[in-house]
């Protein structure tokens, strides 16, 4: 009996892989000179997106963040809605791994506060939760490359060319090889924003791109502001558990005045614990933010200038140290809420 081989079968994944793969060498090195990608402009602060609230401008940074706050509040609500009317009682499907995820944080903090895990939990879990939607949605094709175009400041644009128009809405895009320098001169004080504006020149000279998205954490606000939240909820819950004889460890007043010698030793001690309390934030705030915005430059330089191939590798990356930053965030939050609870007198 002669043995029948196998019929080869045709795999769609494969097929897919192989046409993005296809389309991204045509774009980026045959098509047309708009379809190539262009290296963003590299700008610390978050950017405005002409949206505000009672004169306060909402910037992109702002916005993505809350993007992902909504999301956070939608997986919540229509995850435990869904298990609820389910009528089941073990989880499935996604419910189950976000309660997978939810578990293994209760249990590291549970490990390091003891009685005080339920009182600490939320904090540094919703901490955990909010760095950790923000870093993924960053990663969403378009999140910081879609957005309105305006004038560049200082340092090289590009011609804008308008791809088609939607009643009164003109979408466009920018072309590589057309760079272009502002036509403006900071010293004839015509305003760039002005010069978009103007009948004469409909949309700019040289462009770029301001996104309408921007990963949260590439505004160093963002770090900067949780790392706040966490070192003052650490003097909250330590005030909470020890009373105001907490604040002791800073000011070692009845060891200075009760004639201990080593009274002026601990009083140097305080004096640093409250330095250390501002390079907590100091630290936790540079950790989060030089490390996201370090991955999304890296992504968008070597994105544009290979388009292929690379960009993928880098993208498993992106996510592999999205989830490890914001872990670290939520493991040190939790380490220092915890040991605040602890008494720092050793007969205590």
């Amino acid at each position: 009996m002669s043995e029948e081989k196998p019929k080869k079968r045709f795999h769609i994944k494969t097929f897919t892989i192989l046409l993005l793969f296809a389309l991204g060498i045509y774009a980026a090195f045959i098509g047309p000179s708009i379809l190539k990608p262009i290296s963003p402009v590299v700008v610390l602060p978050g950017e405005p997106t002409g949206l505000s609230i009672g004169g306060f401008q909402i910037t992109n940074t702002i916005l993505a963040t809350i993007l992902a706050d909504l999301i956070l509040i939608a997986i919540a609500f229509f995850s435990a809605r869904k298990f609820v009317t389910s009528g089941k009682m073990i989880p499935e499907g996604f419910y189950n791994a976000f309660e997978a995820l939810v578990q293994y944080l209760w249990e590291t903090v549970e490990g390091s506060a003891g009685k005080w895990a339920k009182k600490i939990f939320p904090i540094p879990a919703t901490i955990f939760l909010l760095i950790f939607v923000a870093n993924m949605i960053k990663l969403v094709p378009g999140f910081e490359s879609i957005g309105r175009i305006q004038e560049v400041h200082e340092g090289k644009g590009y011609a804008a060319v308008q791809l088609f128009k939607i009643g009164g809405l003109s979408v466009y895009t920018l072309d590589k090889n057309q760079p272009r320098q502002p036509a403006f001169e900071q010293a004839s004080g015509i305003d760039p924003e002005t010069s978009v504006n103007s009948e004469t020149k409909p949309i700019c000279d040289a462009c770029e791109i301001v996104p309408f998205l921007r990963g949260s954490a590439t505004d160093i606000n963002f770090p900067f502001a949780l790392a706040v939240i966490a070192v003052f909820m650490t003097q909250v819950f330590g005030v909470w558990a020890l009373g105001f004889g907490y604040f002791e460890k800073y000011f070692p007043i009845r060891d200075l005045l009760s004639g201990n010698p080593f009274g002026m030793i601990n009083f140097g001690v305080g004096i640093l614990e409250i330095i250390l309390e501002f390079a907590k934030i100091l630290s936790f705030g540079f950790r989060l933010f030089g490390n996201i915005f370090a991955g999304a430059l890296l992504l968008s330089i070597i994105g544009a200038l290979t388009a292929v191939a690379v960009p993928p590798v880098l993208y498993i990356f992106e996510v592999f140290f999205g989830i490890i930053q914001a872990y670290v965030f939520y493991l040190l939050a939790t380490i220092f809420i915890s040991g605040a609870t602890v008494s720092h007198h050793a007969a205590e």
